[in-house]
């Protein structure tokens, strides 16, 4: 699994319409073949950042990066973004999806 953070900080006019600004490439990537979870969070402390939690198969984000949508966003996140993104990238092998949590495990 290739597992990527992404930190994003929107210029202060596209703060509250930036989860409408990245809707198609969001609805894009969650289709790609590949692609185990694209799930975007706004900070609960600095609601000036969004936080971009993505995964895809180990063969999967060379297609992601060479899509089209994502040629696309190449042109639009510049426009509505304060500073370029931070990024933390890793690639865990073997892994394809979530565990179980075991230090908080519920019993049902």
């Amino acid at each position: 699994m290739i597992l990527i953070n992404v930190k994003f900080r929107p210029k202060p006019e596209n703060v509250n319409t930036f989860m409408d600004d990245v809707a198609e490439f969001t609805r894009k990537t969650r289709e790609e073949e590949g692609n185990i979870f694209f799930d975007w969070y706004r900070s609960t402390e600095d609601e000036n950042v969004y936080y971009l939690a993505e995964a895809f198969q180990d063969d999967a984000a060379e297609a992601h990066v060479n899509s089209q949508h994502f040629k696309d966003a190449t042109e639009l996140f510049p426009q509505i973004l304060l500073e370029t993104p931070e990024i933390i990238n890793t690639l865990i092998e073997g892994k394809t999806e979530w565990d179980r949590m075991a230090e908080f495990s519920v019993e049902n």
